[in-house]
Order: C-alpha cells, then sequence, then structure tokens
C-alpha cells in the first residue's frame, strides 16, 4: 500500500503517514505532483487514464510518496506512467498551491517525444496525444478532461506568461 507523509496548512510535516485510498481528516494534506509538458509546436502531452482512474483525459503526475522529494516524484510518476525518463534539470516547478486536501506542485518541461515510442502503464494510461490547447479546452466543454488539470494547465500558462513577459529563462 502507497504511504504518503502528511503536512499542515503550513505544508509543514507533522509525522504522519496515509495510506492510498485513506480518508484525509480536515486540516492535514498530502502532496501531488503534475507536469505539462510541452512541445515545440506548444502542444500539451495529454493522457487519456485508464478506465478504474475514471477514463478522462488529464495531465501526468500522482502522489508524493513518503519520504520522497516532490521533484523526485514527479520524475518517477513520468516514468511510472509514459516510459519517459526527464533529469530534474530539465523541469521547472512553476507553481505550488492548495486545494482540497492536497497541495499540488507544477512542473513544466519543453520536450519533444513521440507518443508511438512511449511504454504505458496499462493500469494507469490508456494513451497519450499532441494536444493543442483549443482541443484541450474542447475536451473540457465535453466533460472529458479533468477539471483540475485542466485549472492546473491554465495556471501553468498564466505563470509561464509572466516569466516571459519578464523575459525570464523558464527552462535551463
Amino acid at each position: 500500500m502507497e504511504k504518503r507523509d502528511l503536512v499542515d496548512k503550513n505544508r509543514k510535516f507533522i509525522g504522519e503517514i496515509s495510506t492510498a485510498g485513506s480518508n484525509i481528516q480536515e486540516g492535514k494534506y498530502i502532496q501531488v505532483v503534475i507536469i505539462c509538458i510541452q512541445n515545440h509546436k506548444n502542444e500539451f502531452l495529454i493522457q487519456k487514464r485508464a478506465k478504474k482512474k475514471n477514463g478522462k483525459w488529464a495531465l501526468t503526475g500522482g502522489h508524493v510518496i513518503s519520504k520522497e522529494e516532490n521533484v523526485l516524484a514527479i520524475l518517477r510518476e513520468t516514468q511510472e506512467e509514459l516510459g519517459l525518463t526527464l533529469q530534474e534539470r530539465e523541469v521547472e516547478l512553476v507553481f505550488s498551491k492548495r486545494a482540497y486536501d492536497c497541495f499540488v506542485d507544477v512542473y513544466y518541461t519543453k520536450k519533444e517525444v513521440e507518443p508511438e515510442n512511449l511504454t504505458l502503464e496499462p493500469r494507469e494510461v490508456e494513451k497519450v496525444e499532441w494536444m493543442s490547447l483549443e482541443k484541450i479546452i474542447s475536451l473540457r466543454e465535453n466533460g472529458i478532461f479533468l477539471e483540475e488539470h485542466y485549472d492546473c494547465l491554465q495556471e501553468c500558462l498564466y505563470f509561464l506568461n509572466k516569466i516571459k513577459e519578464g523575459e525570464q529563462k523558464c527552462i535551463n
């Protein structure tokens, strides 16, 4: 059973652990990581989740397991779900937020990937595709894109635009 460290509202570890599927008490939070992978055409690598995981389209991500650093969690999740190996230097934390019973870290990378060359974890992911923002919006409007992930993508784009306006480099 996957174990997750609990944190308080200030994101401080409280010395308690939760297991996958257990209810989180009010005032306690787990940590989640998500990544926005974009190509040179400004499309995003989107995954269709397995039917047992609601079958909706979403970004890649998952839970931070006990004693794991958040950046390493997104590298692990990307490897597990897509068979895509990323290096720590390739990803950038764009923003963090508290949502419901978790803290979410959203990472970003610019990467050229051929979806047919990925090794998908069938218990997690049915398929992946490069999609334009317009297509993602259409999926959301049709109720088949995970709402929380859509919100994270929108916030990621907002922060990336702020970085661009400041002429700061986003990825080293």
